[in-house]
Parts: C-alpha cells; structure tokens; sequence
C-alpha cells in the first residue's frame, strides 16, 4: 500500500500542530467572560480533535442540538481567531519528518476541516507550513470529511493519482475519507485521540506513535 508513494498529505490539528493549547484558550474565555471559573486545560485536550463541538461540550456542556449552540459556536471561534497562533505549535519530530521529506522528494500538502479563516493565517504564520504544496480547508470543497472530495482536490492540484497518495490524520473521520479516496492511510496515534478512540478499529494501513515513523513506512520496497 505504501509503494510507489509520489505524494503524502496530513490533517492539521492534533497531526502536525498542537492547537489545543488555543483552542481551549478559546472555549474557556466564554466561560470566565460569564463569570464562571476556569477549568483546567486538561479537559479541553482530550477534545481539541472534534472542533468547537468538543470545546463547547467541555466549557458549556452544550451539544449540537442545544437551541444556544449556533450562537456559543459563533463566540468561540471569534474568540480562537484572536489567538489562534499565540500557543500553537508543530508537534516535536514535525519538522524533522517534513524535512526528510522534502529531501527524499516527496510531494507533501495539507487536508483539514478547520475552515479557510483560521487555516490561513496559521499556515502562513509557520514557515513550516507555509511549505506545503498544496492547502485544502473544511470549506475549500462542497464537503469536509469523512467525505473523500477534499482529498481528492489535494490530489487534483498536486497532479498526483490518489493511489500514489498517502494521507495521515490523528482521527477516524482521517481514515475514513482515506479510505474511501483510494489512499494509503496511516493513524497519528500522538494526537487528540480522546478517551475512547479504538484506533485497532479505525481501519488504518497503518499507525505511527511519532511523526518521524512515517518515514520508515515511506521507505519499504
């Protein structure tokens, strides 16, 4: 599954970067801003994968279907526009793996649901972002994953047949659009997995515990 590799694509949050340091920053202002004490980062953590649904559901409580969620939804991700890039940065072996990469002439780019207004300024507040072929948001395409099309944008504008693509995310929803676009897989078993993740059963080709062991998976014959 992992020969003939041309080109491979990450998810963002909990993939290459912690961001959860900023996303919890984010959830737990809408609550100090209504009077009600800080809680500590660790339980924002665990959840920093499943966007401002988990971040509500660890500030508020609140899930999707509570009638506020839209408008605390719309207050969280204000408040994490406004600091986005204070706290968040690559996961330690990022850099190296990237590197190597670049080195072994791999094509590289980025496939993620955070939306275009924060994806943005983050890539290009990191040089080492700011690196990658191609970028692809949550809203770059009609659909975000689980659904397959995002990956297969990242492969259209890399000139690359999603067969020669691996695509590496810290999430099941990663493994599933992978999946179903044709792509080598890989879980990131080093990111925001949560308390329940069964990541045996996710269905992935493969999983590292580190970024730098995608490099031996690249490297078979």
């Amino acid at each position: 599954m992992f020969h003939q590799v041309q080109a491979v694509l990450f998810d963002l949050d909990g993939t290459l970067i912690d961001s959860a340091p900023d996303l919890g920053a984010a959830a737990d202002k809408i609550r100090t801003d209504r009077g009600m004490p800080a809680l500590p980062y660790e339980l924002y953590r665990p959840m920093a994968g499943a966007g401002a649904r988990g971040m509500l559901q660890v500030a508020l409580d609140m899930s999707p279907d509570h009638p506020e969620f839209e408008a605390a939804k719309e207050e969280f991700l204000t408040n994490y526009q406004k600091c986005l890039t204070q706290r968040t940065q690559a996961f330690p072996g990022v850099a190296e793996m990237l590197l190597s990469l670049r080195a072994k002439q791999f094509i590289w780019g980025i496939v993620t649901n955070k939306s275009q207004r924060f994806t943005h300024p983050l890539v290009e507040a990191m040089p080492l972002l700011a690196q990658a072929h191609t970028v692809v948001s949550g809203d770059t395409t009609p659909h975000s994953k689980p659904h397959p099309e995002p990956l297969f944008e990242a492969a259209r504008r890399l000139g690359v047949d999603p067969q020669r693509c691996v695509y590496v995310g810290d999430d099941e929803r990663d493994v599933v659009a992978g999946l179903a676009a044709g792509m080598g897989t890989v879980a990131a078993t080093y990111g925001y997995l949560g308390p329940k993740a069964e990541v045996s059963a996710w269905g992935a080709h493969a999983h590292i515990d580190l970024p730098t062991q995608l490099l031996q998976l690249l490297n078979k014959d």
